[in-house]
């Protein structure tokens, strides 16, 4: 009798602590939802008077204050706090994830967009919908105001679990200078691949020039991956992941390494710069020396390398020299989903924390925080890319290559697939270029690289040519 007394009450305890972040079993994210007096965290790597410091000043100064004071006309008291963080990228996500793991963490965490998969496959996030009801995601009219391609960083699995916070887009840039020495025109804008190369035929004929800069090799790590390999295999037709499994020596893939060939064995690009550990720095200097004519980067290399100012490499006739044009497909038509013309993006988001004691509430700081005014003060009328057109359009204004990318790039971009072994397909598509720089074949490079690929994802998760 005694011990079925000790079982009964041990199991009472159980349900009592399962109460204090449990959800109601009726309605999604229906805990709390009436409550008037909340506590709410917002957990971020940023750390005023450290790194991110702009976005950690944003929570403390405008974030919660003004969500605190426009709940308090709802008649709903909320306690708000940021907790920011200033780590290394790899070990804030393993404290988020430990977090999560362990029933902690904040409300709102703000998470590189490449780790939503595996947070996701895990368990540690789990749907908006789940979280707070469908109904009430779904009806936030900011969904409007993103496009569906960025609004598909939050996504995985065909479901939606976060809120992007802001994104990029990958161009061509060239020098206008060196095009017009070389003949080609200030309008530049190649259908296909040929066609760049025939722009690095005609600049190569300039002393001192390396016609192409296409990022290749291990020693630029995912700089290849990003402002190279993924580029170009969207705008063969196939993104590097697809119907769940993983591109290893496919004709798309040697579609790719040819065209680092191209570059490379052809004497349009330099090879050696792609093995320097400062490679990619010393690209940017060239370009803004004048000594690259194209250079396919994000427009981080626009408003942050070559801005006249402020820049790593100094510009001071950006705004006439520099031109910039889209990422064909490999042939006209022939990018994936059927485009003409192709590009990668990268972001964070915001998710919120299934472990919540007040999912309900979570849910409007975050529609809140993604708001048209809290956007726009974000960036604090500066030029830089938001998820939302509608700021995009008031804070770009004056920055013709940034609304470019808001309203030409946006529209078409994808993103890298979120799944833990990513990193890993990365090291090994960049093995792959840098073996093709090197002088290997892109059939052995391929070759070379589907072996790699099949040892860490498993031959069942290959796609093979």
């Amino acid at each position: 009798m005694r011990l079925r007394s000790l079982t009964a009450a041990l199991a009472g305890v159980g349900l009592l602590l399962a109460g204090c972040v449990g959800k109601s079993q009726d309605t999604a994210g229906g805990q709390n939802a009436d409550a008037k007096d909340v506590t709410l965290t917002i957990g971020a790597n940023a750390l005023a008077g450290g790194k991110n410091t702009a976005t950690a000043k944003w929570f403390a100064e405008y974030v919660i204050p003004r969500f605190v004071e426009a709940e308090k006309a709802k008649g709903i008291t909320a306690n708000v706090r940021f907790e920011g963080n200033g780590a290394d990228d790899a070990d804030y996500k393993t404290k988020v994830a430990l977090d999560l793991k362990t029933g902690g963490g904040a409300d709102i965490l703000e998470v590189d967009g490449i780790w939503l998969g595996e947070f996701a496959q895990a368990g540690q996030v789990k749907p908006l919908a789940d979280v707070v009801g469908k109904d009430k995601v779904d009806g936030w009219d900011g969904w409007s105001k993103i496009p569906s391609t960025v609004a598909a960083l939050g996504d995985f699995d065909g479901k939606r679990y976060g809120i992007p916070t802001g994104t990029d887009g990958r161009v061509l840039f060239f020098n206008k200078k060196l095009f017009a020495q070389a003949g080609l025109p200030a309008d530049w804008q190649p259908r296909s691949w040929d066609d760049i190369i025939t722009a690095g035929q005609a600049l190569k004929k300039l002393s001192g020039v390396t016609p192409i800069q296409l990022n290749g090799g291990t020693a630029m790590t995912e700089a290849t991956t990003m402002q190279g390999v993924l580029p170009l295999l969207v705008g063969t037709g196939k993104p590097v992941y697809a119907d769940g499994r993983w591109q290893g020596a496919t004709q798309n893939v040697k579609d790719v390494l040819d065209m680092y060939q191209k570059v490379y064995g052809g004497g349009l690009g330099d090879p050696l710069l792609q093995q320097e550990a400062k490679g990619r720095d010393k690209s940017f200097s060239q370009f803004a020396d004048n000594k690259i004519g194209i250079l396919l980067e994000s427009d981080y290399f626009w408003r942050s390398v070559v801005e006249p100012k402020a820049g790593v490499a100094k510009m001071a006739d950006r705004d006439t020299a520099v031109g910039w044009a889209k990422i064909p497909a490999m042939k006209p038509g022939g990018g994936v989903g059927g485009q003409d013309f192709v590009s990668m993006s990268g972001g964070s988001i915001r998710v919120i924390n299934p472990n919540s004691k007040y999912p309900q509430q979570a849910w409007d700081l975050l529609a809140f925080m993604n708001s048209f005014d809290a956007t726009k003060a974000k960036v604090s009328g500066g030029a830089q890319i938001t998820p939302r057109t509608d700021v995009n359009d008031d804070v770009l204004a004056g920055d013709p290559m940034l609304t470019y990318i808001s309203k030409q790039v946006l529209p078409i971009t994808r993103y890298r697939p979120g799944l833990a072994v990513y990193p890993q397909v990365s090291s090994a598509l960049q093995q792959a270029t840098a073996d093709v720089v090197t002088g290997k074949a892109p059939d052995q490079a391929a070759a070379a690289y589907q072996q790699a690929l099949t040892k860490a994802v498993g031959e069942a998760n290959v796609a093979a040519g």
